[in-house]
């Protein structure tokens, strides 16, 4: 393998495509904690609406809604990038750099990546089903856009699948250096 500045060609590749994949997540998220501040205010907003004027707007109730949907939905990813998730690490905490790069890994392989497909694949025909009547809300005066909200459900599973991708490049490159240690 040719060696460029003591990585292979393959490691370099592999880390190219991790940092990209990062990037990308990394402004989603930023995205996405901005959407918050704006998910906060508005319900903030609502609340003194309602409550100090009594006066209420479905459509803008229904906004904090989607504004959860995305935040859930697509902050996932990001999630996963900051290593914020929910992790049970009694043991992996004390593992070695090579043995945590086997955990996830394997994890990745045998869990993330087909529970991602599997979302995805079971999401489809629903999604398309909204988008085919073109889905608004049932209540009067609700937003009309139920078929882009649903659309999160597809790009949940994509966007973990490819952090995913840029999560097991990087164990693989971790495993690559440490062989033999």
């Amino acid at each position: 393998m040719a060696l460029l500045g003591g990585k292979s060609m393959q490691d370099s590749r592999l880390s190219d495509l991790s940092q990209l994949i990062d990037k990308i997540t990394h402004a989603l998220g930023q995205t996405i904690k901005w959407l918050t501040l704006v998910m906060v205010l508005l319900t903030f907003i609502i609340v003194v609406l309602r409550y100090g004027f009594n006066v209420g707007f479905i459509a803008m109730q229904e906004s904090v809604l989607y504004f959860h949907a995305i935040v859930i939905m697509l902050g996932a990813a990001y999630a996963y990038k900051e290593d914020a998730h929910v992790r049970v690490d009694i043991f992996y905490q004390k593992f070695t750099a090579r043995n945590k790069a086997w955990v996830n890994a394997l994890g990745i392989i045998f869990l993330l990546f087909p529970v991602t497909i599997f979302f995805g694949y079971i999401s489809v025909d629903y999604v398309l089903s909204s988008w085919r009547v073109l889905e608004k809300s049932s209540e009067a005066g609700g937003l009309p856009l139920v078929f882009i909200n649903k659309t999160l459900l597809l790009l949940l599973p994509v966007t973990l699948f490819f952090q995913g991708v840029s999560e097991l490049a990087k164990a693989v490159i971790s495993l690559q250096q440490t062989k033999g240690a």
